[in-house]
């Protein structure tokens, strides 16, 4: 691991494995005597939005991989963009996200490669009781995002620019509204604290299940629209995204070891590991990686044609 990286991840503290392991490439002299023997010792940074890490889901399946390879994982809890932007920067190894249109522009730009797709859960809008507006039990997110700008009702944003984030931005381009007033707050941070927020002010907002079931217990807010994984609307669905940093561009990421997390990770033993993890009896997210019927889009971005200027 760069001094630089090291810095990194020392400096966001919160949302990081600590680790005293380096991050050394693997190295032609190195002698693969089996297993994870040419990595052991390693560090794997991995940047992932605020969701994966706030409901616990890292820190429930990651010891497996460690143990597996000797090596520890310094998972980093940023929002998607962020995420993005620290592997663009060559501060990560491999990327887990939830924003397909962030996620092809990574790719199409050549920082990243190898992509593939993980699990999914879906979002929800959430509100207090009361539901001033009025928007519980509509089959449709963009009437009721609508309905909520009408109302003036309070709404919190997490304004930063993280796969929620862009999920709600579309979602309001798709009602024709754009949101602005004393009603609309942007607050510039994640999802648990954007439900705090909401909480504190008796607001809506815009949640991932996973999140939201994680600290419901804590809050007095409640689903008012569900999205596809309770039979809600399809614009509420939230797939997960998992790649590599490309090496080409960061030579000093650790891409055997970004290779071997995501090779495990979308493995059927570790998918089945994201299928079982529950929170108060619910599960959070539900896998997608295994399939009799693979998806070959999942590996390029939206568009790619495949041609090439090769000889």
């Amino acid at each position: 691991m760069s001094i630089h990286r090291r810095r990194f991840v020392a400096a966001l503290g919160a949302g990081a494995v600590a680790s005293t392991a380096g991050c050394a490439q693997l190295g032609g002299s190195q002698e693969q005597t089996g297993g994870g023997a040419a990595v052991a010792g390693e560090a794997l940074t991995l940047t992932t939005t605020t969701s994966t890490y706030d409901t616990g889901l890292l820190d429930a399946i990651h010891g497996d991989f460690e143990e597996m390879y000797g090596v520890t994982v310094d998972a980093v809890a940023q929002g998607t963009g962020a995420a993005l932007e620290s592997a663009r920067n060559g501060d990560s190894d491999v990327v887990m996200v939830h924003a397909r249109g962030l996620e092809d522009e990574f790719l199409r730009n050549g920082y990243g490669i190898n992509r593939r797709d993980l699990m999914f859960n879906d979002f929800v809008i959430v509100g207090p009781e009361s539901d001033p507006a009025g928007i519980r039990g509509m089959s449709s997110a963009t009437e009721a995002l609508t309905a909520i700008a009408e109302a003036g009702a309070p709404f919190v944003s997490r304004g930063d620019n993280s796969g929620t984030h862009t999920k709600e931005l579309n979602l309001w381009e798709a009602a024709g509204t754009d949101p602005g007033g004393d009603w609309y707050q942007e607050i510039g941070a994640g999802m648990g604290e954007a439900l705090n927020n909401a909480n504190q002010q008796g607001a809506y907002t815009l949640s991932d299940r996973g999140t939201f079931i994680s600290q419901r217990s804590e809050i007095d807010l409640t689903i008012l629209v569900q999205g596809p994984i309770e039979d809600g609307p399809e614009i509420l669905a939230n797939p997960y995204g998992i790649m590599a940093v490309n090496p080409g561009v960061h030579d000093n990421a650790n891409y055997d070891l970004a290779m071997a997390y995501i090779g495990w990770i979308t493995s059927p033993g570790a998918q089945e590991a994201i299928a079982d993890y529950q929170m108060n009896g619910e599960q959070l997210f539900f896998p997608r990686a295994v399939s009799e019927s693979p998806d070959f889009q999942q590996y390029v971005p939206e568009g790619w044609s495949g041609n090439s200027t090769d000889g």
